[in-house]
Order: C-alpha cells, then structure tokens, then sequence
C-alpha cells in the first residue's frame, strides 16, 4: 500500500491509527487526513518524540497496513 491509498483510504484506516497511536485525538485524526508529513506532526506533538522516531513509528504502522 502506498502513501496516495492511505489518504484514498483514510476514512477506513484511521481506526487503525486509533489503536497504535493512542494519544491522537479525534481532531488530530481528522486533520491528518492520512497525509505523512501532518501524521508526523502530529505524533511529535502528542508524545514528544523526535522527527526520526515519529517517522519511525509512522513507518512501522504503515508496514503493519
């Protein structure tokens, strides 16, 4: 699956965001949008991680899709 099916596809993938990335609220799912820089964003901001580890962690998500 590639980033462009994800945003395609958002509305049915967020729930599994929901559950790995627990601290992001609704609001936050709904303004990402399924875009990759705003996810990375957004899970920086929520668990104060670095850019790398949010990638990081955004990547394994995206691998378990």
């Amino acid at each position: 699956m590639h980033w462009d099916q994800i945003e395609g596809n958002w509305r049915l993938l967020k729930s599994s965001m929901r559950v790995r990335s627990g601290k992001l609220t609704d609001d936050d799912r709904r303004l990402i949008e399924g875009d990759r820089d705003r996810a990375i964003g957004r899970l920086q901001e929520a668990y104060g991680k670095a850019c790398e580890q949010a990638e990081k962690d955004l990547d394994d998500w995206y691998r378990s899709l």
